[in-house]
């Protein structure tokens, strides 16, 4: 491999043409992407993740987004190529859409279920049958998008002891005990987004102590408090992740949120407009500020990443197909364009 060349893995829908996993060498001086390959060995990876890095062998995994929905195990060579290992694994439910590690458990959100699955990873790093699958319950007010539940993302809070599950459905975020010996979740309680707003993900302040979720039915991103001694969820404010809209605009559908590991800034983006949010926090993290916006590079911007260090911001763009990478000014957090590389119905991007 070349000095300190990375990788990375993007996600695509195959039913849109996307083919599967990519993986893309990344140039650590300059942080453009170099397409070393794909598999399409399991259907819609729309979401990955990767095992802990002290979890060996190194291992990758795929939510496959169908309506029989699983996951699939991949095994990483000495190149960081993916290699599945195992057969794609059952979730018990319809449209994973998002996936996590906690402990000795994958979770994933199932969103057409409108349900959480826990799975055991061996110690091979393979995965077993689910151990639970635990429903949600509720909807919201917009008769379209919230007549039943829909988990969009889940994982772990900073501390490790509490499972978040973000619902766009029920305007809610769900906070559960992981029994670690059984991987049953037991909700501990539930937080309630105002209504409308539909949930899609959300992000905590390095400091732990603040939660940012963006929403997906309006422009906004609400800032909760966090306490984790407590296991509880306070929402505090919103603010816009979008100016307000010209009349005849195309409607704003966030999508990702990323926060600087130094805690200054939040990334947003936001489909329709096709645009990144800069929102400041330096000044006070309970209260961002809208500074900037600036285009994805694309078309429908799906999800968002920071590369290791954290310089560089990459866009995966899912009607445009492609994953587009800024240079990002560490002063004002505003991402200046530096490139892309075509990748056909891009849905992630996560770095080795």
């Amino acid at each position: 491999m070349a000095e300190r060349e990375g990788r990375a893995y993007i996600g695509s829908f195959t039913s849109a043409g996307g083919r599967g996993i990519t993986t893309a060498a990344v140039d650590g001086r300059t942080g453009a992407l170099t397409v070393l390959g794909s598999t399409d060995t399991v259907a819609n990876p729309s979401y990955l993740a990767l095992a802990h890095a002290t979890q060996r062998p190194a291992r990758l995994y795929a939510v496959s987004e169908a309506e029989q929905g699983a996951v699939r195990s991949f095994a990483l060579d000495e190149d960081g190529l993916p290699h599945p290992a195992g057969p794609p694994v059952p979730v018990g439910a319809s449209g994973p859409t998002h996936l996590g590690l906690a402990g000795a458990w994958l979770l994933t959100a199932n969103y057409t279920s409108g349900s959480v699955s826990t799975l055991p990873v061996r110690p091979d790093g393979t995965l077993g049958a689910p151990a639970s699958v635990l429903a949600h319950r509720g909807s919201g007010p917009d008769p379209e998008r919230q007549r039943e539940p829909h988990a969009h993302q889940v994982l772990t809070d900073p501390t490790g002891r509490w499972v978040l599950s973000v619902d766009l459905g029920t305007d809610s975020v769900r906070i559960c005990a992981l029994d670690e010996a059984t991987g049953a979740l037991g909700v501990h309680a539930q937080a309630q987004l105002p209504p409308g707003n539909g949930p899609r993900h959300l992000a905590f302040h390095p400091a732990g102590e603040l939660v940012y979720v963006l929403n997906e039915l309006r422009p906004l991103l609400t800032v909760c408090r966090w306490d984790a001694a407590a296991g509880s969820l306070e929402p505090v404010r919103e603010v816009p992740v979008a100016p307000e809209a010209a009349p005849g605009a195309p409607r704003a559908y966030p999508s990702a949120l990323v926060a600087s590991p130094d805690g200054r800034f939040l990334w947003a983006a936001v489909r329709g407009s096709d645009t990144i949010a800069v929102l400041a926090t330096a000044d006070d993290p309970a209260n961002p500020q809208l500074t900037a916006t600036v285009g994805c590079g694309g078309r429908w911007p799906r999800d968002l990443a920071l590369d290791p260090a954290g310089r560089r911001l990459y866009a995966a763009n899912e009607h445009s197909g492609d994953v587009t990478w800024f240079e990002v000014d560490p002063l004002t957090g505003r991402p200046d364009r530096a490139g892309s590389v075509p990748v056909p119905a891009a849905g992630c991007v996560l770095f080795a």
